[in-house]
């Protein structure tokens, strides 16, 4: 953890006042990140206008090394990375049979070791899935999270930020076109659905270019090498309410806060950076194809404009959405935005009218058309 004077982290959130939720679960046997650092709408401003760093080193991460890492993750998970190079990276879904999304990971491979991050206190479950699938594949997958840390910095000045870190030229994702339904198999090119260019950091790791900076995997240890606050990186630092509220502003989903037992990915706009549509068989696969090939999820995500008159408190994740007193859905994450006001990711039923008067608790909410 990057430990900056006047920081408040996660962990004495819950003993004070506060302004919003907590935006995360701490995961276990890892220290608290910071909240912030004491003014959440100025750090929000920073990272939608310039860059800042923020400690995300709460989020699970799984190395898997072994020489057949590669293929073996290509037949397990919803993505194509059988072409996956080194010193690349992507998403990738493990899906329930029935398509339910169970896991999400940030991917990231660096030649030797195939590197998974997760959200936290879900690294469990997702070693618990790998190890189970090992059979006689030459893979080890292992527990990293005491031995690394991810940080990001977040904002349209995050590229630049990096070459004070001896890393430069990093390219932006690449994200490939989703087809409309009933395309013809082979259409699609045999790669990853998006590709994140990720180079090695000389601390060791890595960094990654991803639609919101760089993320930054780097050993424990070494954190301080990268820290904010004219250290390092050479960037103010921002806490993870402002992360949480430029994510909620560009619509990204957390897997497990945004996502319920019953979600698929086209619910969530999960195809695009995680899903190849034209793969090898894996988990779930009927179920996105049949769902994109008719193309009507049940649900779709939408951005909610909460009134903020009835509470100041942004709504905890899970609440219900009502319409006319019938609920069509449910609340994820919800923050206090600089700009917008208070907003939230909901799923909501499909056939929910953009102009339906909804309620969220006792707050009046209208969806961001």
């Amino acid at each position: 953890m990057i430990d900056i004077a006047g920081a408040v982290t996660t962990e004495s959130i819950d003993e004070q006042t506060r302004d919003q939720p907590e935006p995360a679960h701490r995961a276990a046997g890892v220290a608290p990140v910071a909240a912030h650092y004491g003014d959440p709408m100025r750090e929000q401003r920073l990272l939608a206008t310039g860059v800042g760093l923020v400690d995300r080193s709460h989020r699970g991460v799984v190395a898997v090394p072994g020489e057949e890492r590669i293929s073996w993750l290509h037949t397990l998970t919803s993505q194509h990375l059988a072409a996956l190079a080194p010193w690349q990276g992507t998403e990738l879904l493990v899906l329930s049979p029935h398509g339910h999304v169970e896991q999400h990971a940030m991917v990231a491979d660096d030649g030797e070791t195939t590197w998974l991050d997760t959200e936290p206190g879900m690294t469990g479950g997702l070693l618990s899935y790998l190890e189970k699938m090992r059979f006689f594949s030459k893979v080890d997958p292992r527990d990293a999270t005491a031995e690394f840390a991810l940080l990001s910095l977040v904002g349209p000045e995050a590229p630049g930020a990096l070459d004070t870190l001896g890393v430069t030229g990093l390219a932006a994702p690449d994200v490939a076109a989703v087809p409309g339904p009933k395309f013809r198999s082979g259409e699609l090119p045999a790669r990853p659905s998006v590709v994140y260019d990720v180079k090695p950091l000389p601390v060791g790791g890595w960094a990654r270019r991803v639609a919101l900076g760089v993320d930054l995997l780097v050993p424990r240890a070494a954190t301080d090498g990268v820290g904010g606050d004219q250290r390092g990186a050479g960037v103010p630092v921002a806490g993870l309410w402002a992360y949480e509220a430029v994510r909620v502003a560009a619509k990204q989903v957390r897997a497990g806060v945004d996502t319920d037992h019953r979600t698929i990915p086209a619910e969530v706009d999960l195809i695009a950076p995680a899903v190849h549509l034209d793969k090898g068989c894996y988990r779930g696969q009927e179920t996105v194809a049949r769902v994109h090939n008719l193309g009507k999820p049940p649900r779709r995500l939408v951005l909610l404009h909460l009134d903020g008159v009835a509470s100041d408190q942004p709504p905890v994740a899970g609440t219900p959405v009502t319409l006319d007193g019938r609920t069509v859905g449910f609340v994820g994450t919800a923050v206090q935005h600089f700009e917008l006001g208070q907003v939230a990711l909901a799923v909501l039923k499909r056939n929910t009218p953009d102009d339906a008067r909804l309620l969220v608790g006792e707050s009046a909410a209208a969806i961001d058309v």
